[in-house]
């Protein structure tokens, strides 16, 4: 195996006794549910902020009660289930959407897997479990998410649910794939899937530093898998009047709400194991002090970097306004898309000269290189492609076009356009012709002269 290949040791998961895992899985669902509600307050007092707005400030101190309030004001209000829905589809699509958000958050490590803690004598890790293929497990259980916003807006009988399913089903899977190529740089660089192993790889260095175009491109498309804002196309409210979960209410449209919340928690959670050191302490607290990463402290460091994540959640909302669906697709597969391929492909070079023993400054020598030659090759193929098109004949004219030409009126074509609009009298010249003004059009028509009683006495 070569050195650059990371030795995956997951041995200490799958030896713990069925009452701890049961604690283990009660505690990631209960980290999720109250970094929820924590979010939900500090986004509505958030973007209050940043508009000049008050916020919340009823329910609790300080208003942080609210997003608990909101929780049992929507399972309190009617249940409905529209006459045409198809009932079994359209219950179990809100549990088909939430169910999966919450799984992720299983091999997600909270603390390194060698440092054990107790647990009522037990000693174990800081982590549910872990896979060698931890990050397609990931992959694979967020692709079922959207399974539930399809079925919702097709259980619905509605037409503008079902092309707010659809519309969101297109952009979370053209997203994916750009999602998928960062992680694919991640497992270049590290070796392995497995997220544990992952962040042992980033002892010495964030892949953050390492891989910043990945860390870019990760932070793009997870906010378009989440459907939020600036791509929050799946409930724009102007052209399909909520989305995909416009006939839900009560419990079942808060379960929508909670899968996205949770889906926003659990991206966070990934972009901290894979580019941001996972559980481990920042620079500055990590140098000076050597308990920092043992113990419990490494799961207030993990939540630290999870809520800064979910800040930039809500300071995207806050200041960018929503892009156009046609904007949203161009951006997930004529720009990421391609993007990450080639990055994914620079990431791959780099990887094979290192564990072929080359040392940066060779490496970077055949990288720039290869990199110029692109360069210089795009270079000469426009400047011959210039050539061409200044040496072919010139277009024909097109003929006129004429709007009436049918007998009533149509619009041009491509390439056609409408004859010019006959220039009108402003309002100030037709308030003074009326008021008995000279008109020098028509009067010059008849001798031009503009004095009236000279013409009569003549």
């Amino acid at each position: 195996m070569s050195p650059y290949l990371a030795a995956e040791d997951l041995s200490m998961f799958g030896h713990d006794p069925w009452w701890l895992v049961v604690i283990k899985a009660v505690f990631c669902f209960a980290f999720l549910m109250v970094t929820v509600l924590i979010s939900i307050v500090m986004e509505r007092k958030v973007v209050a902020w940043m508009q000049l707005r008050i916020g919340p400030n009823r329910h609790g101190p300080w208003g942080m009660l609210q997003s608990l309030a909101d929780g049992i004001k929507l399972m309190l209000k009617e249940d409905v289930i529209v006459k045409r829905a198809d009932k079994a589809v359209y219950v179990l699509a809100p549990i088909i959407a939430a169910i999966p958000a919450f799984m992720a958050i299983a091999v997600i490590p909270f603390g390194p897997a060698g440092n054990e803690v107790s647990i009522f004598g037990q000693r174990t890790t800081m982590q549910l479990t872990d896979l060698p293929i931890a990050m397609l497990y990931i992959l694979a259980v967020a692709s079922v998410g959207i399974y539930g916003i399809v079925l919702a807006g097709w259980s619905s009988g509605s037409t503008y649910p079902l092309l707010g399913g659809l519309r969101s089903c297109a952009q979370m899977i053209s997203y994916e794939i750009a999602m998928g190529a960062a992680f694919a740089s991640v497992f270049l660089y590290s070796g392995s899937m497995s997220t544990s192993t992952i962040v042992e790889q980033q002892t010495d260095r964030w892949y953050i530093l390492l891989l910043p175009l990945s860390f870019v491109l990760y932070i793009v498309t997870m906010v378009g898998e989440t459907n939020r804002a600036p791509f929050d196309m799946p409930e724009s409210e102007g052209d399909l009047v909520g989305g995909f979960n416009t006939e839900y209410s009560s419990i079942k449209f808060a379960m929508f709400m909670l899968a996205e919340y949770v889906n926003m928690v659990t991206v966070s959670a990934v972009a901290t194991t894979l580019f941001l050191g996972g559980w481990r302490a920042p620079w500055p607290i990590s140098t000076f002090w050597e308990g920092a990463n043992h113990g419990w402290w490494p799961m207030l460091w993990f939540t630290v970097k999870v809520q800064l994540l979910l800040f930039m959640f809500i300071w995207i909302r806050g200041t960018l306004p929503r892009v156009r669906y046609d904007q949203l697709m161009k951006l997930g597969w004529k720009v990421l898309i391609p993007v990450s391929l080639v990055w994914l492909m620079l990431v791959a070079t780099v990887r094979a000269f290192r564990n072929e023993g080359y040392d940066f400054a060779d490496i970077a020598l055949y990288v720039g290189g290869g990199v110029l030659a692109l360069l210089v090759l795009s270079f000469v193929v426009d400047m011959f492609r210039e050539k061409a098109k200044q040496a072919e004949p010139p277009a024909e004219t097109p003929a006129a076009f004429d709007p009436m030409a049918g007998g009533f009126p149509v619009p041009p074509l491509p390439g056609q356009e409408l004859p010019p609009v006959p220039r009108r009298r402003s309002r100030s010249e037709r308030e003074l012709i009326v008021s008995g003004g000279p008109d020098t059009q028509s009067d010059g028509s008849l001798g031009g002269t503009t004095d009236g009683k000279e013409a009569s006495d003549g």
